[in-house]
């Protein structure tokens, strides 16, 4: 499984007018402390901003949880396909 192909990016909206675009406030230890719209102002704590984002976020991860779960489903049927290959006993279908 390719660790690339497992990769999201969620776009964060602000909850005030819906934009994409963020300016960042990074603390002493480089984590992000504020976050402010570029198009309406309003400042968010990274907290808030997760807060309001979680139903978006809630859904790429079960997107993300189904292809993880299809692609395990289909390298063990291949595993095991290749395991009993030329025995003519056991068929995986």
């Amino acid at each position: 499984m390719s660790d690339d192909k497992n990769q999201r990016k969620v776009i964060l909206l602000c909850p005030t007018c819906g934009g994409t675009h963020f300016e960042f406030t990074h603390g002493s230890d480089e984590t992000i402390e504020l976050a402010k719209c570029v198009s309406c102002g309003r400042q968010l704590t990274k907290d808030e901003l997760i807060h309001e984002n979680s139903e978006n976020i809630s859904e790429h991860a079960k997107e993300l949880g189904k292809e993880v779960a299809g692609d395990l489903a289909k390298k063990f049927k291949e595993s095991l396909k290749k395991m009993f290959r030329g025995n003519k006993n056991i068929r995986i279908e």
